[in-house]
């Protein structure tokens, strides 16, 4: 009678130790190829911003606002509110939703309730975990907790350039409260001035929709920022107070940041897409910022 062969205990762990060895093996090299994937998509949509604000810029001879607001006598916002991203939905295919605006009112009204919730792919990273939905945003207490719901927005991850110093009025980049920047305020040189920089969900939330009249900006939850309390243009803008992981670590929640190995993309002032590492000197990211600052800068230096 012949005997059935089978794998003994010990060739059985053998195989069950080689398959874990090689799955080791494999996983960092699919997240690799993942991640290089994803980053070429958020390129791409990157691309697409930078092109739809040409375009803009085409048509009314100057880039879209920050965002709009009328403000009182001691300058705080009154609204309406719409970003620079509602401003370009034209020019990224997205006049359906851009007909459903009404930019004379404000964003919270229930004129604009369907229009304010639509998520734009366009404006994400997809190395990025946004929301799926659209996220309540509201005054803030100093913890930082939600004090009530203003309304509901949709997600981005791409904010405006507004240069050095908090975002909100007068900035020296290209997007600030009302700003009407045009191609030749940019002294610095276009290709040498970022207009568009990215934002990760897991540190603080953005969208594309504008500074919601009365809200707050604060770091996500579980974000290693310090908490403060900020105005609502920093739901659309950033600014560059420090690198990215750089020498004032950690981090503003207006800060540009990025889920990506090592550093983050940007759309220049000319349109195109280049990538900052977070080695970049603190020196010449503040002078990428600033579209008339007078920096020497090659691009070797970043």
């Amino acid at each position: 009678m012949k005997t059935r062969s089978a794998f003994t205990l010990i060739e059985l762990l053998v195989v069950i130790a080689i398959i874990a060895i090689l799955i080791g093996l494999l996983l960092p090299a699919v997240q690799k190829v993942r991640e290089a994937a994803a980053r070429t998509q958020c390129v791409n949509n990157m691309k697409q911003v930078g092109l739809a604000l040409h375009n803009y810029h085409d048509v009314t001879q100057k880039f879209p606002p920050g965002y709009v607001s009328a403000y009182d006598a001691s300058g705080n916002d009154t609204g309406p509110g719409w970003g620079w991203a509602a401003h370009i939905l034209p020019q990224l295919e997205q006049d359906n939703l851009f007909r459903q605006i009404d930019l004379k009112q404000p964003i919270e009204v229930a004129a604009n309730a369907q229009a304010r919730t639509v998520i734009v792919k366009s404006f994400l990273c997809p190395s990025d975990t946004p929301p799926q939905q659209a996220f309540p945003v509201g005054p803030r207490s100093a913890s930082g907790l939600l004090v009530s719901t203003t309304c509901t927005v949709a997600p981005s991850n791409h904010v405006g350039n507004f240069g050095v110093n908090e975002p909100g009025v007068d900035g020296d980049g290209v997007f600030f409260r009302g700003s009407a920047i045009r191609i030749g305020d940019i002294t610095d040189g276009t290709s040498s001035t970022l207009m568009v920089g990215e934002r990760s969900f897991r540190d603080a939330e953005s969208t594309w929709v504008g500074a919601v009249t009365g809200t707050n900006h604060v770091p996500t939850p579980g974000s290693p920022m310090p908490m403060q309390v900020q105005n609502a243009a920093n739901f659309v803008l950033a600014h560059t107070g420090e690198t990215f992981k750089g020498p004032a670590y950690p981090e503003e929640a207006n800060h540009y940041t990025a889920r990506h190995t090592g550093g983050g993309n940007f759309v220049f002032g000319d349109g195109h897409v280049g990538y900052l590492s977070r080695s970049t000197s603190y020196s010449t990211y503040k002078a990428l910022s600033t579209r008339s600052g007078g920096e020497a800068i090659s691009t070797g230096d970043y």
